[in-house]
C-alpha cells in the first residue's frame, strides 16, 4: 500500500529583501513530498535553507509564496491546525533553568491548551528516558539529557511530524547514538520524522530519503541508497611485498592519494577503471599483494559534487 503525503510542499518561496543587499532567496520554489512515517533528512551547508524551511511551518517566518500542506491542513487556510500538527526541535537548548521537566512538559501541554486528563507527560518522560530526573531543576541535567528534553517538549501536543533541527550539532560521540535511538523509537511509534543536518553520516544512517538543499534550491532528492549509488569514485590501499612503482597516466581517472614504502593508496571512477586494471597494474611490478582494502565513497562525496555543479 502507498503511504500518503504526510506533508507536502508546491513551489515555496521565502525571499527577504533589506536595502543594503537587495533581495535574497532563501527558498527558490521548494518542491517536495514527505510520506507518512518515514524519516526524511533535509541537508545541505549552512545558509541553505533548512532552517528557514522550519521556520515557515512553525509560523515564525512568513512564506513568500507557493503552498504548504501539513496532515491534509493547508498553511494559508488552517495555519494553527498546521503548528499543531508539527512538533519541533530547536538547534539550541533553550530551557528554563530552574523548572523541573515535568513542570516544563506540563507548562508546554498548558499553553497547547490540553487538558489534564489528557496530558502524557509520563509517557513521553519514558520515551526520552528522563523518568528518573523528572522532579529535578533542568539546569542540573546535563547536555544530553537537556537534548532530550527539548526533544520531550516537541512531543506534548502528540503531532504526527516531528522536525529536529540538527539534532546533534556539538554533542559527542555515545550522545549522538542515544539521540538516534530515540528518533528510531518514536518512528518506529508512527511518527513521521524530518531532520535537518550537516553530518553526512547522520543523515546515511537515519533517512529512507533526503534531499539536498543548496542555496534555496533543491538539487538532489532521493533515497539514500540511490544517493550513494551514484558515487563514483572509489579508494583502494594495496599492501605489496615489496615497494611498486606506479604512475597516475597509468589508467584514466588514477589518482595516488598517498605512498608509503610497500603501502600505495589511490582512487579512480568506477566507470572508467574496472578493479581488475588495476591489480594487473599493480603486479606487472612483479610484486605479490598482501592486502587490498577497498573504500566506497560515502554521502560526503555526492553531496559535494552536487553543490560544486
Amino acid at each position: 500500500m502507498d503511504k500518503k503525503n504526510i506533508l507536502s510542499v508546491k513551489n515555496l518561496k521565502k525571499i527577504y529583501s533589506n536595502k543594503q543587499d537587495g533581495e535574497t532567496h532563501a527558498l527558490n520554489n521548494l518542491n517536495l513530498d514527505v510520506k507518512e512515517g518515514e524519516i526524511f533528512g533535509l541537508l545541505g551547508p549552512n545558509g541553505a535553507g533548512k532552517t528557514t524551511f522550519i521556520n515557515i511551518l512553525a509560523g515564525t517566518v512568513i512564506k513568500t509564496a507557493g503552498q504548504v500542506n501539513v496532515w491534509g491542513f493547508d498553511l494559508d487556510k488552517n495555519p494553527r491546525q498546521v503548528r499543531a500538527s508539527v512538533g519541533i526541535v530547536p538547534q539550541e537548548v533553550n530551557l528554563d533553568p530552574f523548572f523541573s521537566p515535568r513542570k516544563l512538559l506540563e507548562l508546554q501541554a498548558g499553553l497547547y491548551g490540553i487538558k489534564e486528563k489528557d496530558r502524557i507527560t509520563d509517557t513521553i518522560l519514558n520515551l526520552v528516558s528522563l523518568e528518573k530526573q523528572a522532579n529535578s531543576y533542568a539546569r542540573s541535567l546535563s547536555g544530553g539529557m537537556k537534548r532530550r528534553l527539548l526533544m520531550a517538549k516537541a512531543l506534548v501536543h502528540q503531532p504526527p511530524i516531528i522536525f529536529l533541527d540538527e539534532p546533534t550539532a556539538g554533542v559527542d560521540v555515545e550522545l549522538r547514538q542515544n539521540l538516534w535511538k530515540n528518533v528510531r523509537l518514536l518512528n518506529e511509534l508512527g511518527v513521521t520524522i524530518i531532520l535537518t543536518t550537516h553530518y553526512l553520516e547522520e543523515a546515511e544512517k537515519m533517512c529512507d530519503r533526503i534531499a539536498i538543499l543548496n542555496k534555496g534550491n533543491i538539487v538532489a532528492l532521493d533515497s539514500t541508497k540511490n544517493l550513494l549509488n551514484r558515487i563514483q569514485t572509489k579508494k583502494v590501499t594495496f599492501k605489496t611485498d615489496k615497494n611498486i612503482d606506479i604512475k597516475e597516466d597509468d589508467l584514466e581517472s588514477l589518482k595516488i592519494i598517498s605512498k608509503l614504502d610497500n603501502e600505495v593508496c589511490v582512487s579512480y571512477e568506477k566507470s572508467k577503471v574496472n578493479i581488475e586494471e588495476l591489480i594487473n597494474l599493480i603486479k606487472k611490478n612483479n610484486v605479490k599483494i598482501i592486502d587490498i582494502s577497498t573504500d566506497d565513497g560515502d554521502l560526503e562525496d555526492v553531496f559535494l559534487r552536487l553543490i560544486k555543479n
